[in-house]
């Protein structure tokens, strides 16, 4: 499994696999990462100062992803963990601990102190394992992720 940063030729298996994790969950689509016109440019998008989206390779082929993005309307040195799929084949080798991982490990050197980061009831696994990282629930969402459909928050302090 190599980790490396997004490449733009990584943007239609990177869309294909965000929605077929939603399709395979039935999560909503609408109001959430599915239907948001940027999931199809996330090269484009984490060209922004102090973000980042890593992208497991297996293969040569895109594995899964999560990364750090400065979403607007988060406090000050707060940032969002997003964009966290793992296709089926990849799972339960490691692959989500890496990225999940290198992702923090980002957060940290871009000087961020507390991560956020929004879900929904149809993905509890990826919760657990959040929970296992040390985030923990709040009742309310942060930011403007424009994610409607999201229904679980959480943070944690870097």
């Amino acid at each position: 499994m190599n980790i490396r940063q997004v490449k733009e030729a990584d943007n239609p298996a990177l869309a294909a696999l965000i929605r077929s994790v939603f399709e395979e969950y039935g999560a909503p689509k609408q109001g959430t990462v599915y239907s948001d016109p940027t999931t199809d440019h996330l090269y484009q998008l984490f060209q922004k100062d102090k973000a980042v989206l890593w992208v497991a390779e297996a293969e040569g082929n895109v594995a899964g992803c999560c990364g750090i993005y400065p979403t607007e309307g988060l406090a000050e040195r707060y940032a969002e963990l997003v964009k966290f799929y793992i296709s089926p084949h990849a799972r339960g080798k490691g692959t989500g601990k890496q990225l999940m991982a290198k992702s923090i490990e980002s957060a940290k050197n871009f000087g961020y102190t507390t991560l956020y980061i929004e879900s929904m009831a149809a993905f509890s696994n990826a919760v657990m394992m959040y929970e296992k990282y040390g985030f923990t629930h709040i009742p309310r969402p942060l930011g403007n992720s424009g994610h409607s459909s999201c229904t679980i928050w959480m943070v944690k302090t870097l």
